[in-house]
Parts: C-alpha cells; sequence; structure tokens
C-alpha cells in the first residue's frame, strides 16, 4: 500500500471508516480522515476517543477494508457464530 493510495481512500466523499489489517493480523480503525498523518512510509494513526496513537509501517499494511460503525460506536460488523 502506498501513500496516495491510502490517502485517496481516506479522502472519498462521504468519508467511510476504514479498518487497516496487519501484515501480523494486528486491525486498527480510522474512524475520522482527520485522525490518520502520513510519513514518507507509514501512518500515524490517532484515537479521538483517547491519548492513544499507533504508527503503522506501509510496508506492513496487508489489507484496508470499509467498515461499517454502529450508532452507539460498536462496530457494525456481524460477529454472530
Amino acid at each position: 500500500m502506498n501513500t496516495e493510495t491510502f490517502q485517496s481512500l481516506l479522502n472519498r466523499q462521504p468519508f467511510q471508516p476504514l479498518e487497516v489489517r496487519m501484515s501480523n493480523g494486528d486491525s486498527h480503525q480510522i474512524r475520522h480522515p482527520e485522525m490518520a498523518f502520513f510519513l514518507r512510509s507509514s501512518v500515524f494513526l490517532g484515537s479521538p476517543e483517547s491519548d492513544n496513537f499507533q504508527f503503522l509501517s506501509l510496508l506492513h499494511v496487508a489489507e484496508v477494508k470499509a467498515i461499517s460503525i454502529a450508532p452507539d460506536g460498536a462496530n457494525g460488523e456481524d460477529t454472530s457464530t
């Protein structure tokens, strides 16, 4: 994944929240486009709910997909088994 492709996903209107899955299996949500800041080979993700942040290497981004966020802030994906 390169910076330009990632940035184009964040600039879509209307914005749709994204889930970023890393090569090690970790996943991170981007719920607001202004909470992602791109460097040359990494992305800095901030959390609007806390002071937490992550630096993610773009080299290790395995998948980026749009997700639904329920109105209460819970992830809208089906988790039934």
